[in-house]
């Protein structure tokens, strides 16, 4: 199949989260199975130009309003897709709408105030960039808010002519984040006003691109089976559960996978031994290096508590790192462990961090992120916390279980589809769950796991070996997804037909 991935992110080029990891990874799953794939983003400030292939001439974006936007394309291969079907990524570049710090916003502006208008012209780009290049595709995937309009043009503008048979499918990794913005902006769509109410934009006076996509896509998915019933609900629903509730039929959960080329003790360029479930020296001297990194003493015998992790209300932080009220202080003190995490987000929560840090001698916080230090967090710690308040997917749980270090997470979402919780009758499970997101809950979930660490250390290694055996390769999911392809070009072969 044809298939186009529409998105704000992919990696190496553009990142926030875990999105731009599963946007690429995805792309080459699938064309490693066959697929012809290509990707398209836009071409923010921090993309070298220089290091990209300019497509001939400039493209014209007929927009609403009468305003027709003029941009500039480049191009150049995925790094890591299959020699033999490379996968394309092609970059939009205005450089009024992405020539600028931040793809959403800055610490100074966390969400642009064009933000409607700038992802709208990158929606409809995406259909010019195909009639550019004359390559017109089976399937336009959309990810999230940002590439969520491309669903509705399918639907009510450009499903004619050599697209009439494309289908559309929209996936959710993060539904707390929505798109929502002042209605006026619609008038720029260039779409027809009955369209802001029947394609589903309408939303307390406002225009939702999240819902409108949700409202047109043919198929829709988000990334876990939990989280696809958990969406479904009022908790966690965040007010389009009703909205999903309805396209019940035509939605599901698949669950990420990882890259397995780069998160692998096998193979991880950032350790500095690789190891296996077969033999696991390695995870000791990556311990003894992670030690070192954070300045603390190098004692093999007291367990690491490790987390990598966007310091937000999502995550737990508030509940683990709150001033006053959160556990990680008492946790500290309470328990002989070390604690080592990186992160950046939230201003108070970076602060709150540096002041753990110069308070108690076992906490060390980094605040930023480090492609290394990331790795060496997952290959060096004994646990991992993730105490999330919702997880769509979570990658960290699945990157842990393969470095053999035990998760200790929430009860919710991809968590809850990828870990299972410690017996400590058989000593089975592969990690350390709790249900209640409260700073009791996660201190005491932590105190279970330092228990098993010095009482069950026999459980504690079978944990880590049955862990690193599962397969969270992207193989998997992409089958599901070409299955889902297939059902959304059977469904639209049949109202063709009618």
């Amino acid at each position: 199949m044809k298939i186009l991935m529409v998105s704000s992110e992919a990696v190496p080029f553009a990142k926030t989260g875990g999105l731009a990891d599963a946007v690429s990874a995805l792309s080459i799953a699938l064309a490693k199975l066959g697929n012809e794939v290509k990707i398209v983003i836009p071409r923010y400030y921090n993309i070298d130009r220089t290091v990209l292939t300019p497509l001939e001439g400039e493209m014209g974006v007929p927009m609403g309003q009468g305003i027709e936007e003029w941009c500039a394309v480049h191009k150049t291969e995925l790094p890591g897709s299959p020699a033999t079907a490379p996968v394309e990524i092609f970059f939009i570049d205005h450089e009024i709408f992405f020539g600028r710090d931040g793809i959403y916003g800055t610490p100074f502006e966390p969400d642009f105030a064009d933000n409607a208008r700038r992802f709208t012209f990158f929606a409809r780009a995406a259909f010019q960039l195909c009639s550019k290049i004359q390559w017109f595709p089976d399937v336009f995937h959309s990810h999230d808010w940002p590439s969520a309009l491309v669903p509705v043009y399918l639907k009510y503008a450009l499903r004619v002519g050599p697209l009439e048979k494309s289908v559309s499918v929209l996936t959710i990794h993060n539904l707390g984040y929505q798109g929502i913005y002042n209605k006026d902006t619609f008038s720029y769509t260039g779409l027809d006003w009955n369209v802001f109410y029947e394609g589903g934009f309408e939303d307390w006076n406002m225009l939702n691109m999240l819902k409108a996509g949700i409202s047109s896509a043919d198929r829709l998915n988000t990334v876990s089976e939990a989280y696809c019933a958990e969406t479904k609900t009022g908790n966690y629903g965040c007010r389009l559960d009703g909205a999903l509730r309805y396209r019940s039929e035509d939605y599901c959960g698949i669950l990420n996978g990882v890259d397995t080329e780069v998160w692998n003790p096998q193979k991880d360029a950032y350790i500095p031994k690789h190891y296996s479930a077969a033999d696991l020296k390695g995870k000791a001297a990556a311990k003894k290096a992670l030690q070192k990194a954070f300045n603390l003493p190098e004692n093999p015998d007291v367990p690491v508590l490790g987390m990598v992790t966007r310091l937000t209300g999502q995550k737990g932080v508030g509940e683990l790192f709150g001033p006053s009220y959160g556990s990680a202080y008492s946790i500290c003190k309470d328990m002989n462990l070390n604690f080592v995490m990186i992160g950046t987000g939230e201003s108070w929560c970076e602060q709150e961090l540096r002041h753990l840090s110069s308070e108690l001698s076992n906490f060390k916080a980094q605040i930023g992120y480090s492609e290394k230090l990331g790795h060496l967090i997952e290959a060096g710690s004994d646990f991992f916390l993730m105490p999330s308040r919702y997880e769509p997917c979570g990658l960290n749980q699945m990157y842990s279980l393969a470095y053999g270090t035990l998760p200790i997470v929430r009860n919710t979402g991809g968590l809850a589809d990828t870990v299972q919780n410690y017996d400590e009758a058989s000593g089975g499970g592969t990690g350390f769950m709790f249900d209640d997101l409260t700073p009791q809950a996660i201190y005491n979930t932590v105190g279970w796991a330092m228990w098993a660490y010095h009482n069950r250390p026999e459980h504690i290694a079978a944990m880590r070996k049955r862990g690193m055996k599962h397969d969270f390769s992207w193989k998997g999911a992409a089958q599901k997804y070409i299955q889902m392809y297939e059902d959304a070009a059977t469904d639209a072969s049949k109202r063709m037909d009618v």
